[in-house]
């Protein structure tokens, strides 16, 4: 990673850092990164995810028991955890294209880190469970908190370009996960070889690995991960959200693969050409829920166009018609978390604005700004739930039921791409790194 543009991204975050400590009345920020949690009645760790408070500040997302200090209007101090330790490994003390922004103390023990905490007028972010006896500040100040995700909404250069990469090693476990759909793996043989693609393991991955065959596809978390390998005469379609991480920032793409050359396979090119246009519709100053049912009637058009429903787009829209084949929001704020936060957010003090009462899964209600990035990804699915409801509401004269039987063994189809807001363009990293590829 570029060393200069990491120096400016710094130079923006002690910027905000100095004014919102300032506005909410703090002169230090002691942030923990984490400590590995014991599993009930093991001697083994869950896997430990940093917190993203700490990473936010130092691109770290695999050493527990580190600290972040930050002081108003001085250098930041970073306390890494490097144990005496023959059974785990040991990081390496850093030396790394950020390490010159930080004064870095090693810590043997986690009980070092008590010494060069200052708990005069500061504050804690963090786990503060396993420090009853410490004194370490306002543990977890909401307004402070509000203030530090609301503008992390607003991404840096530097960020971008983290952003950038970890799409370019998502589009290469993609790529990989297509082929080994097509040799005719299984749901486990695919994900194995999107890991082994990308040179990430199930830990560093942001997300659970969506990998999913024929009416998996419905299943819009599916993670179960079959290891049976379907015959070719029985592969439909294949559905594959995952992403990647780099310096702690998330990718999160989804393609849909119909096998065959059959109408599912027209449905896919028609949802990826909704898709892009959605992503030009992403502006400055548009309110996200607009963008949102702008989505909806596009899927309306789908319906209509493949003979899944009688009525207009515009009618399946206002009466509800597209809301079981399209039941979650058109995307969400990304940067260090896949869900990344300040999408419901009314303001840097905090507050709620809910998502439209029609569509209560809409991740986002904020305006739309520049320098934000959101994942846009419409969907289009047969869900036997919702589609049962369907069937016993007065919408269902609405609907040509022999073709949902027809595209139910499918599953469903969504496709998913990475864009940044731009003042006149917008930035789809997702396809820049699929033509690069």
């Amino acid at each position: 990673m570029d060393k200069n543009l990491y120096a400016d991204h710094m130079a923006t975050l002690c910027r905000r850092y100095d004014e919102i400590l300032e506005s909410c009345g703090f002169d230090t920020l002691n942030v923990f990164s984490g400590a590995p949690r014991m599993q009930f009645l093991d001697d083994n760790p869950y896997p430990f995810k940093v917190n993203p408070q700490f990473k936010a500040l130092v691109p770290i997302t695999d050493n527990p028991n580190s600290w972040v200090i930050y002081r108003r209007g001085q250098k930041p101090k970073l306390l890494f955890y490097r144990p005496v330790d023959f059974w785990h490994y040991v990081p390496p003390a850093p030396q790394t294209f950020w390490s010159e922004l930080y004064d870095i103390e090693l810590l043997s023990k986690p009980a070092d880190a008590r010494e060069f905490l200052n708990a005069d007028n500061a504050a804690f972010i963090g786990d503060a469970d396993r420090f009853q006896d410490w004194t370490l500040g306002e543990i977890n100040p909401e307004t402070l908190i509000n203030r530090l995700h609301w503008a992390r909404a607003n991404k840096t250069p530097y960020e971008v370009a983290c952003l950038r990469e970890a799409n370019r090693i998502a589009v290469a476990g993609h790529r990989a996960a297509e082929l080994a759909f097509r040799g005719g793996a299984s749901e486990f043989e695919i994900n194995q070889a999107y890991l082994s693609a990308t040179g990430q393991g199930e830990n560093t991955m942001p997300y659970g690995n969506i990998v999913a065959l024929n009416e998996h596809a419905a299943i819009l978390h599916y993670t179960h991960l079959s290891t049976q390998r379907l015959p070719g005469t029985e592969l439909k379609t294949f559905l594959i959200d995952a992403g990647a991480d780099c310096n702690g920032y998330c990718a999160d793409i989804t393609r849909t693969y119909s096998y065959a050359d059959s109408e599912f396979a027209q449905l896919v090119a028609a949802m990826d050409e909704k898709q892009l246009q959605l992503v030009d519709g992403l502006k400055p100053g548009l309110p996200y829920p607009d963008l949102h049912r702008q989505c909806h009637l596009k899927v309306g058009e789908l319906l209509a166009q493949f003979d899944i429903i009688k009525s207009s787009a515009e009618s399946a829209v206002e009466s509800g018609l597209t809301r079981p084949f399209m039941p979650h929001g058109l995307g969400h704020f990304l940067g260090l978390q896949v869900h990344d936060v300040g999408g419901h957010q009314s303001g840097p003090d905090g507050g709620t604005t809910p998502p439209p009462a029609e569509y209560p899964f809409l991740r986002t209600s904020r305006t739309i700004e520049e320098n934000q990035v959101f994942t846009i990804e419409p969907g289009l699915y047969f869900i036997d739930s919702l589609l049962a409801e369907l069937k016993a509401s007065p919408l269902a004269s609405e609907v040509n039921w022999n073709k949902v039987e027809e595209f139910h063994p499918y599953g469903g189809v969504r496709i998913e791409d990475n864009i940044v807001v731009g003042a006149e363009a917008n930035e789809n990293l997702t396809r820049a790194c699929e033509v690069e590829y």
